[in-house]
């Protein structure tokens, strides 16, 4: 039986953040393995160290990631659970994980409140969301245009995986608003957004809450995202509204409160920082 450790990412505590599997011997196992693990263990993804020791360095390995229904090409809340688990396990430092979107360097490091993991994602990519592809997303909804915040234009923001965003203006609107799961998986999946869709609400200049929408298997909203995270610091640096620093709150709307903090460079990848721990 292969041994699957289960963390939460993002937050303090066993019940908050985002639950992620970790595999952290998974060399020998098939793909049709590795998915049937993922959606046995029932999480929004699950983490697979295939190979370790790349090129003879012991803090290299290569990572991969599976939905209960599918590979993903990354997954940011399971990229710092497992980095925690082995950093628990190898002690605090760098460590880089080679997956599908491109290396990713993560820093671990020992706080009062336990191992703090903050990855630097690949190079964001933001561009224009076709208009009748947006209609249909604010229309599964229940949104239109008027209810969008002006100063936030909707965009598709990559980071690692390919992320819609838009924001409200209104919090009532944010909170109210729900969706046909099938249906939302089926635009996802005809647009090619093996992520999440990402809404967003302003609290301050440096402080969001988000609410990742992720219909897979029983699961419809993601407690905590950090490539969403790392894709939103991309769309804030794209639009000129990027601060250096925002926080980010997740969670909520499914009982899951999670923290993500996005620090913002002028230029290059997207930094993304949290906590996790053990789930007994």
């Amino acid at each position: 039986m292969t041994p699957v450790l289960r963390y939460a990412a993002f937050a303090a505590t066993p019940d908050g953040g985002n639950p992620a599997g970790i595999v952290l011997d998974a060399a020998g196992l098939a793909d049709e393995e590795m998915q049937r693990i993922a959606a046995e263990v029932g999480y929004a993804e699950t983490a697979f160290v295939v190979e370790r020791a790349i090129g003879g360095d012991a803090r290299r390995s290569r990572v991969r990631y599976f939905s209960p229904i599918a590979e993903v090409p990354f997954c940011g809340h399971a990229t710092v659970a497992t980095a925690v688990a082995l950093a628990e396990r190898d002690g605090a430092g760098v460590v880089d994980f080679d997956t599908a979107v491109g290396p990713i360097s993560i820093t671990t490091r020992a706080t009062d409140d336990g191992i703090v993991a903050a990855f630097t994602s690949v190079e964001p990519e933001v561009g224009p969301i076709d208009d009748a592809v947006l209609d249909d997303l604010l229309g599964l909804l229940g949104a239109t245009r008027a209810d969008l915040h002006p100063d936030y234009p909707p965009r598709i923001a990559f980071a690692g995986n390919r992320h819609p965003v838009v924001v409200f203006a209104e919090r009532e609107r944010f909170d109210s608003f729900g969706f046909d799961p099938v249906a939302m998986r089926s635009l996802m999946d005809a647009q090619g957004w093996p992520g999440t869709v990402t809404t967003l609400r302003v609290i301050g200049a440096e402080e969001f809450e988000a609410r990742n929408l992720f219909p897979v298997g029983v699961i419809t909203e993601d407690p905590a995202t950090g490539s969403a995270a790392a894709s939103v610091g991309g769309y804030l640096r794209s639009i000129g509204r990027a601060p250096g620093h925002v926080v980010i709150h997740q969670g909520a709307h499914v009982g899951r409160p999670s923290l993500l903090t996005v620090d913002i460079p002028a230029a290059g990848g997207i930094v993304v920082t949290g906590t996790a721990v053990p789930i007994a």
